[in-house]
């Protein structure tokens, strides 16, 4: 299975690459600079360890005897994205907080799913926990975490590091649709309007919304965060769906 890559991840990859590392060697010709590089590089360090101690601390572990039918569906979604192995996923109660990631610790993968979304997806079936899960898969099929700490010079350049970011979420948007199209536009919902009001939107709405929405201080907004704005995602997503369906629709047609 191909996986396309939105253009400007690649772009912004490059580019933060050459930078971080015209940073990394101005530091070492620098006995300041060599501190500082150790410094902040051990403070990112422990309170990264911290923060997964955490979750491996008071999450729940996702097993085959644990949340099985999640466990069962992170290991297909593995091996169809070719990964060395399926990561360890925990369930992590948030106080009503929407959210899921994936991070990475002394060579191990992580995703982490906040209650609420496994809750609410749920309630909509498999195929919404199956986006959700596909998307956080993505970012390390893409090796997102493992450049990390390389590229970590060139986010502080004034919006290349969010520029960068909002690439790669499009990116994994549109691997997570490629692998679970029917749970897209809810897997996506969930993690942005939240948990009463999802059933209520209007799709046509939302994308007539992110063409009519224009201006300044909405693009700069966009242009500070580190993930796009979500009317935009939503109607990529679907766009990319129903792109999606019309291939599948073909292939049967041809008997591919």
């Amino acid at each position: 299975m191909r996986f396309e890559v939105n253009p400007k991840e690649k772009l912004y990859f490059i580019l933060m690459l050459v930078i971080s590392l015209l940073i990394y060697v101005g530091l070492v010709f620098s006995i300041i600079g060599i501190f500082y590089l150790f410094l902040f590089g051990m403070m990112g360090f422990v309170s990264h360890g911290l923060y997964v101690g955490h979750i491996r601390g008071n999450g729940i572990r996702v097993s085959n005897k644990q949340f099985p039918e999640i466990y069962q569906t992170a290991e297909q979604l593995s091996k169809q994205l070719g990964l060395e192995r399926t990561p360890s996923i925990y369930i992590l109660e948030a106080g009503g907080l929407l959210n899921a990631f994936a991070t990475r610790f002394l060579g191990r993968d992580f995703v982490i799913i906040y209650s609420d979304v496994l809750e609410l997806a749920y309630e909509e079936g498999e195929a919404a926990v199956r986006f959700v899960v596909a998307h956080e898969l993505a970012h390390l099929k893409r090796k997102h975490l493992k450049w990390r700490y390389l590229l970590s010079p060139a986010m502080f350049i004034p919006f290349l590091g969010s520029a960068y970011s909002r690439a790669c979420e499009y990116t994994c948007d549109q691997i997570a649709v490629q692998l679970a199209p029917d749970g897209a536009i809810f897997g996506l919902l969930v993690l942005g309007v939240g948990k009463k009001m999802y059933k209520k939107i209007n799709l046509e709405e939302i994308i007539n919304q992110s063409k009519e929405e224009r201006g300044f201080w909405i693009w700069l907004s966009e242009v500070s965060s580190t993930h796009p704005n979500l009317t935009k995602r939503l109607s990529k997503v679907s766009s990319d769906r129903l792109l999606v369906s019309n291939n599948k629709y073909l292939s049967s047609s041809l008997n591919i």
